[in-house]
């Protein structure tokens, strides 16, 4: 690539805060069914144990969808054109991204956004290395709220792309996903491009195999939040009364991650106190999972039309091309 002069702009933070993180804690344990929003599973520990469990064999999604890009890298470049302004909602461990960056045409700046400022720090100077010709301007946001693109000066692009890998939206409700699909168009702005992966329904011992694999990797990373509660609210959980469960919820066609109470117990963060039944869990993160027509239909109620679809061989999964009407 050639562009302007190397430089890895100031980060900007909108990191939830601590009183956002306990409020979040205490209003979904308090719920009739316990719950907790799955992006507080991403602190520094949890982000790097997501990225561990990428790299295990029962996980396909990170290795299919890579291959998607692979193949298909020259053909999104293609669609993008020269000088793209690239966002990428949730930055992850930067495999994907480094496939489309060496195939887009002097992309103009990229903008990762990701609720874990460490991570994020971390990936984008290891970007920075790989890419020294790329203006870099992470924002450390939840981008499921309201966010703003931050001015990097100097830069001019031709187009403006959204990436988001790994089939994270599936962590939404079918609401929440148009919901979040709709804010990226008001964020990107008319004729921009959105680049989707999304993971297929397809036989459920592959998918359960894949949110409860044999190393226990994915176990760990739910039973982190836990450990994350404790540390940082005064949480007294003991993570031996917990075991980690993936359930397929046929009707919904979702994997539910949940944390099983393995006894009757009380619980505390600070002065709240929450009891739990033995069986009773917390649902910390759901996996919807789509199929073609139904996930181009939910783009379309979130302000976007179709322009191409690609698979692998399985159908496994699928990566989309949107342009935001």
């Amino acid at each position: 690539m050639t562009g302007s002069k190397t430089r890895l702009a100031e980060l900007q933070d909108h990191e939830p805060s601590l009183d956002e993180f306990r409020s979040g804690v205490i209003d979904g344990l308090s719920a009739p069914r316990k719950f907790i929003s799955s992006k507080f599973l991403y602190d520094a520990r949890g982000s790097r144990l997501f990225d561990d469990i990428c790299e295990l064999p029962e996980y396909y999604p990170t290795r299919t969808e890579t291959g998607i890009l692979e193949r298909h890298a020259s053909d999104i470049a293609r669609l993008l054109g020269p000088r793209t302004r690239l966002v990428e909602f949730g930055s992850g461990a930067g495999t994907k991204i480094r496939i489309l960056l060496d195939a887009l045409d002097r992309p103009a700046v990229y903008l990762p956004v990701d609720i874990s400022r460490d991570h994020l720090v971390a990936a984008s100077t290891d970007l920075a290395r790989t890419f020294p010709e790329l203006r870099i301007a992470p924002v450390c946001a939840d981008y499921t709220a309201p966010f703003a693109l931050p001015d990097v000066p100097g830069v001019a692009h031709e187009t403006t792309a959204g990436f988001f890998p790994g089939s994270t939206i599936g962590n939404f409700t079918k609401e929440e996903a148009a919901a979040f699909l709709a804010g990226t168009h008001d964020l990107l702005g008319s004729g921009a491009i959105m680049i989707v992966g999304i993971d297929l329904v397809k036989d459920i011992d592959v998918l359960r195999a894949a949110y409860d694999d044999a190393a226990g990797v994915t176990a760990a990373f739910n039973l982190n939040l836990l450990r994350r509660i404790n540390r940082e609210l005064g949480g007294t959980f003991d993570l031996s009364r917990f075991r980690h469960e993936a359930r397929w919820n046929d009707g919904l066609e979702r994997i539910e991650m949940h944390l099983v109470s393995l006894r009757d117990q009380d619980v505390a963060i600070g002065a709240q106190r929450f009891h739990f039944q033995e069986g009773e869990t917390i649902h910390t993160e759901s996996s919807h999972k789509y199929r073609l027509d139904g996930f181009r239909d939910l783009a379309a109620r979130g302000g976007y039309d179709p322009i191409e679809v690609w698979t692998d061989e399985k159908q496994f999964f699928s990566v989309h091309a949107l342009r935001a009407r």
